[in-house]
């Protein structure tokens, strides 16, 4: 993008807009689920295959730089250290890393929602046989109540769990505030923040996040299997290393050198050979993120799906997702009555209009490249 244009708004999203395929295709409404590629990412992944094709391994050397580069930006996306950023294959590998090596007591508990996605519950409640308590807090008419979170932490409770933003309700949490409520407690937070990166601005020092994970296949509009976990440096060594392989060594390129000393950042926990191809399309989209502004991306969220709530509430739709500023995030749950969330969604799947169906709920989550014409689309397709 040029300075003027950058400048410019309107220019900022149809530039934005130019470099999502998806966009000659499909009014798209769906990246909570899975995100379109980037046409940056498209790109660099098929100049990846074919440099693998073409020269096998020889150029692996400019992949392992490209490499530290993606790092570098996870790292600058979120406010951390490069060094406190390893490149992991999804959300539920950066929680297991966590649970699985967190130094556990009989007694010790982690409180989560009762809402979450699964992959933010099953880690911890496969800790029962370990002495350790899942306290799962439910929610009111999809609403976090800060209080009752509170609640359910006592001197016991080790984590605290909770996701940036809800799959289903599209709750934005205030990450201080659960992280004070955390710390307060002698725990740490683990936040789940798939729905959020990309989507919103975070910083993780101002905040006091403790550990953070998240795929790139949403909201930062990378492929499946390339995402970021985040640990706070302090924490390194309280975390027994998962998953250690020829990777996690500081002497990592000298096969045979055989001594367990490991890296001293998160880089340990990335054990063995890497997703190349996903990382360098994560890394691309990721540059085309920070390349708009995160802040703007933002707002510009912010704008669109508030227009799609008052057009979807003109053509009779009940808003489920709070709309209050502090809490709306760019996913929107509606119901339309009398109309089965599944076939709206193959009706608006026939109409080039791609939405989803959570918690008996039609699911909208637009990025910031969609624009008035498509959510335009969007209601057509649902009345017609």
């Amino acid at each position: 993008m040029t300075t003027d244009q950058s400048n410019d708004p309107n220019s900022t999203w149809a530039d934005f807009r130019r470099r999502m395929p998806v966009t000659e295709h499909w009014a798209y409404f769906d990246h909570a689920a899975v995100a379109p590629l980037s046409g940056p990412a498209q790109e660099a992944i098929r100049q990846w295959a074919d440099d693998a094709a073409c020269h096998g391994d020889v150029n692996w050397g400019q992949w392992e730089s490209r490499l530290r580069d993606v790092r570098c930006a996870g790292a600058k996306l979120i406010g951390a250290d490069p060094g406190e950023v390893a490149l992991v294959r999804n959300t539920t590998e950066g929680i297991s890393l966590v649970a699985e090596g967190f130094p556990w007591r009989p007694g010790d508990n982690v409180v989560t929602l009762a809402d979450e996605f699964p992959s933010n519950q099953y880690p911890w409640m496969n800790l029962a046989g370990r002495g350790v308590e899942t306290r799962r807090v439910d929610l009111v008419d999809g609403r976090v109540s800060l209080d009752a979170v509170a609640a359910a932490c006592d001197d016991r409770t080790r984590i605290l769990t909770v996701s940036w933003i809800g799959y289903a309700s599209g709750w934005r949490i205030d990450v201080a505030e659960v992280a004070r409520i955390a710390h307060d407690h002698g725990g740490y937070l683990f936040l789940d923040a798939i729905q959020g990166l990309g989507a919103f601005p975070l910083n993780v020092k101002t905040a006091g996040v403790d550990f953070l994970a998240a795929d790139g296949h949403k909201w930062m509009l990378g492929p499946e299997g390339a995402g970021l976990f985040y640990v706070r440096r302090e924490l390194l060594d309280v975390l027994r290393p998962l998953g250690v392989g020829w990777n996690s060594v500081k002497h990592a390129h000298d096969f045979q050198h055989i001594e367990l000393t490991l890296k001293d950042t998160a880089a340990r926990y990335e054990g063995g050979t890497y997703n190349t191809g996903g990382l360098v399309g994560l890394g691309a989209s990721l540059d085309l993120l920070m390349e708009c502004g995160i802040d703007r991306i933002g707002a510009r969220i912010l704008e669109i799906t508030d227009l799609a709530c008052r057009r979807l509430t003109d053509v009779g739709a009940e808003i489920a997702s709070c709309r209050e500023p502090a809490y709306a995030s760019g996913i929107v749950s509606f119901t339309l009555p009398d109309r089965d969330p599944a076939a709206v969604r193959r009706q608006c799947a026939e109409r080039g209009v791609a939405v989803n169906c959570r918690a008996g709920r039609i699911r909208i989550s637009p990025h910031a490249y969609v624009n008035e014409e498509d959510v335009e689309r969007l209601i057509g397709a649902l009345v017609e």
